[in-house]
């Protein structure tokens, strides 16, 4: 206790000593805050560093009680570092139309609700429209002082200390939301805002005409913090994050709001307008979009009066610094082609500039203790979709785990080669590539997962490495493309540009496309929605990849690794070429039970979605069985004692998240492997929404294949290959997951009819097994699971010793975790 007390007195002490001191004479009174020379700040604003008060003079109260009204965002100017909870310097939250509002002596700061009005109406209809929906008032204050002109004084510092971020939230998370740790390792519980250890730094306020930027300081204290705070902060009950608040001019008259267009990729601010005519829909989607004005608007080629600049985090290393730059200046071609001469340009932001000042876009560079999604957002003013500062962040690790990848597939010798199959020039190139994909977010663009089918046609897809073999070796030279897609140019277009309805439908027509909610999950629909995948055909592409895997695994060895490494590592890099068919297996996966669609409009002649051909649906799946053969999932012997090599020194997180577990110290198991691998391709094919379609498939048409027809190849192909302990654990692991699925309550009853007809024909089946020893015993005991009804259950609930299977995604790429969740544009 006494070592405890003396800890957070030494902390009090060193966090006092670290404060920014000012001299007693300047602390007599408020200072004055200056715009730049020569401008008039959005506000008047003095600060009261003794009392750290925070004093903005507001306009005299309109005739509403309105003193002022501006567009309200959030970031935080410090991380937690940690991928899971998403909490990164950079990170930003929602944008809200905020009104400072008069009620009697006091002033209320309300987030008022733009999105439903009447935009035909008057002003009386208008008010009518605000008063039938809900608004948030968020902070009620005293007026510190009214002026003889009208005007109103308050201070702000109180408000700023408030969670308006929505911190606490993300630290109390159950779920994980990008699929990089589990709800164990996450923030904790309980975690809320202690008052007492959060303030507004007067000192950070920096005023300017059209903005007004300030931190502060917020702690969030919990009884019950969780692994993943534990391993990062110092007292992890006690955490501490720096806010930034931006108060932003609302945009001047002239923005042109544009439609959003179903068919084409891009994010929208829904308007609910009761002023549309009848027979008009109320609800619509304006598309986001920057401000982007021609100098002459009638040429087809202009300059621009404003262009477009994103800037680069002088954070950002040296060496990464020129791909990014290159990638993200490939918009500049987009934007060419669309008549827009000079409109989008990327530099590294100047020295002493702020990064969260909302009058630079922003590619942030930031540091994590594990990889984790880089994504894009935007700060939108509510009313009209304008964007009004894009915001990217990028993490430090996901080219480190890039590197491991092509290490694996090439050997270490090729480090810093400067040849074509060196990896660090491959992560370049793929960095390249993620800072064009997510500063394409931040201008209004969404993912396009079907790019990757039709010649990379867009930036907006998450690329995998393009694999080769010359001579039998994996061959990196052409893994990902350089400038930017087709698709993307057709994008900017029409988001940006003046393309008309017969050029937006000609693009629509000519191009394949996405967005997350038909591709992100496995069993998705849409037969070319895979993220992560490679070609125009999905099962070819798997049958090719598997021949590239088995090419890598027969290579690999101590070649991986730099001389005076720690043999330890090999387990890391094998996991990536273990499952280097993971996310192909999943795109080939979408043609079983698959659907053919599109965003149409009536009258395209692309109204009709149409299933895939049964005979692709076959081939399909003979790839995908393939692929837990025990031929394809039998470690290579020699491997295995380099596999079990130890490990010493401190616990490293980022090591132990990226390995199979061991069977008991530094030993490795084969069977851990080969079950991992399993897991992934039977839980991808039994997937109960894919399950669901194909029994309707098969009932529009009986020459699909149906439910009963997979099951039989399933349990056929893992059933036929029981000799060894390799083969009877793939064997386990497909039935024990059949008994999960028929339990489970959203599968339907006719597929868990279907399935359990199945499994109590295999219990039967194996009770009168032959073989040795060792099998029969096997078949006895997994007979009597599956036919007692009581075991069954029991093998359904728990599906006993699932093995853990490493994070895949990010895999160099990031966003969607689903990010929609979080509030921000993903990956």
């Amino acid at each position: 206790m006494m070592r405890t007390t003396r800890r957070v007195r030494l902390g009090a002490l060193l966090l006092a000593l670290s404060l920014p001191c000012t001299p007693l004479a300047a602390q007599s009174g408020p200072q004055e805050i200056a715009a730049p020379a020569g401008e008039t700040g959005l506000v008047p604003v003095r600060t009261d560093a003794a009392k750290g008060r925070i004093l903005v003079t507001l306009p005299r109260p309109a005739d509403d009680g309105v003193a002022l009204r501006v567009l309200y965002t959030t970031a935080l100017r410090t991380g937690l570092g940690s991928a899971p909870l998403v909490l990164d310097r950079g990170k930003t939250g929602n944008t809200q139309l905020l009104a400072f509002r008069r009620i009697g002596g006091k002033i209320a700061v309300q987030f008022e609700n733009p999105r439903f009005r009447n935009a035909s109406g008057g002003a009386d209809r208008q008010k009518a429209v605000a008063s039938d929906f809900g608004i948030s008032t968020v902070w009620l204050t005293d007026i510190a002082e009214t002026l003889p002109d009208g005007r109103i004084v308050l201070d702000i510092a109180p408000f700023l200390a408030m969670d308006t971020l929505g911190i606490a939230p993300s630290l109390n998370l159950e779920l994980d939301s990008l699929g990089v740790g589990t709800s164990a390792s996450l923030g904790g519980k309980g975690f809320r805002l202690e008052d007492k250890l959060s303030l507004a730094d007067p000192a950070s306020v920096k005023l300017f005409p059209d903005n007004l930027e300030i931190d502060a300081v917020q702690t969030y204290v919990s009884d019950s913090p969780g692994a993943e705070v534990e391993n990062i902060v110092p007292d992890p009950k006690k955490v501490t994050l720096s806010v930034h608040h931006s108060f932003v001019r609302l945009p001047a008259p002239g923005f042109k709001p544009l439609p959003f267009d179903t068919r084409l990729g891009g994010f929208a601010t829904q308007v609910v307008d009761f002023g549309a005519p009848l027979g008009a829909a109320v609800v619509t989607d304006l598309a986001n979009r920057f401000r982007l004005e021609k100098v002459d608007p009638a040429a087809p080629r202009s300059r621009v009066k404003k262009p477009i600049v994103y800037y680069l985090d002088r954070n950002t290393p040296e060496q990464i610094r020129p791909a990014l730059l290159e990638g993200i200046g490939w918009w500049s071609q987009a934007f060419d082609a669309a008549g827009f001469i000079n409109a989008f340009k990327v530099e590294l932001l100047p020295e002493g500039a702020d990064p969260l000042d909302v009058r630079y876009n922003m590619v942030n560079w930031v540091d994590r203790a594990t990889r984790g999604w880089a994504y894009g957002q935007q700060i939108v003013d509510p009313r009209t979709g304008e964007i009004v500062k894009g915001m990217v962040v990028l993490g430090s690790l996901r080219a480190r785990q890039d590197i491991q990848i092509f290490q694996a597939l090439v050997g270490a010798g090729e480090l810093n080669s400067g040849g074509p199959n060196d990896p660090v020039r491959v992560a370049l190139d793929r960095l390249a590539q993620l800072g064009a994909h997510e500063v394409g977010h931040t201008l209004g663009f969404a993912h396009n997962f079907a790019a990757s089918t039709q010649d990379r046609a867009s930036v907006m897809d998450y690329p995998p490495p393009r694999i080769g073999l010359v001579d039998g070796k994996p061959d990196l030279s052409d893994a990902y493309a350089k400038g930017i897609g087709s698709w993307d140019t057709a994008t900017v277009r029409w988001l940006y540009g003046e393309a008309g309805a017969a050029e937006v439908a000609a693009s629509a027509a000519a191009f394949r496309f996405v967005q997350d909610d038909n591709a992100r999950a496995p069993d998705t629909a849409y037969v070319f929605g895979g993220l992560w995948d490679d070609g125009a055909d999905p099962t070819g592409e798997l049958n090719r990849l598997m021949e590239v895997r088995a090419a890598a695994l027969s290579r690999f060895g101590l070649g991986a690794l730099s001389p005076g490494e720690p043999v330890a590592n090999l387990r890391r890099r094998f996991v990536p070429l273990w499952l280097l068919h993971r996310y192909q297996l999943v795109a080939a996966a979408k043609q079983v039970g698959g659907v053919d669609f599109t965003y149409a409009v009536n009258g395209s002649g692309r109204e009709a979605a149409q299933p895939v051909a049964p005979a692709q649906q076959r081939a399909a799946l003979d790839a995908i069985l393939a692929t837990i053969k025990p031929e394809a999932l039998r470690v290579p012997p020699a491997l295995l004692p380099l596999l079990s090599a130890a490990q010493n020194g401190t616990y490293d997180r980022q090591y132990e998240t990226e390995i199979f577990a061991t069977a008991g110290g530094p030993v490795f198991d084969p069977l851990v492997a080969a079950d991992a691998a399993a897991q992934l391709t039977v839980q991808t094919l039994l997937a109960q929404r894919r399950l669901a379609r194909m029994v309707a498939q098969q009932q529009a048409d009986p020459a699909m294949p149906g439910v009963g027809e997979m099951l039989d190849r399933l349990t056929g192909t893992v059933l036929a290959s029981t000799t060894d302990d390799l083969g009877r654990r793939i064997a386990y692991r497909t039935l024990a997951t059949m008994a999960q699925v028929a339990r489970r309550g959203d599968t339907t009853p006719e597929v868990a009819a279907a399935i359990d007809q199945s499994l109590t024909d295999i219990g039967t089946s194996l009770a009168k097994r032959k073989g040795s020893a060792a099998e029969r015993a096997w078949a006895l005991s997994l007979s009597r699971r599956l036919l007692d009804a009581a075991e069954r259950e029991k093998l359904a609930a728990s599906l006993p010793r699932m093995v853990n299977v490493p994070p895949g995604d990010p895999i160099g790429e990031d966003d969607w975790m689903d990010l929609s969740s979080l509030l921000t544009i993903g990956e």
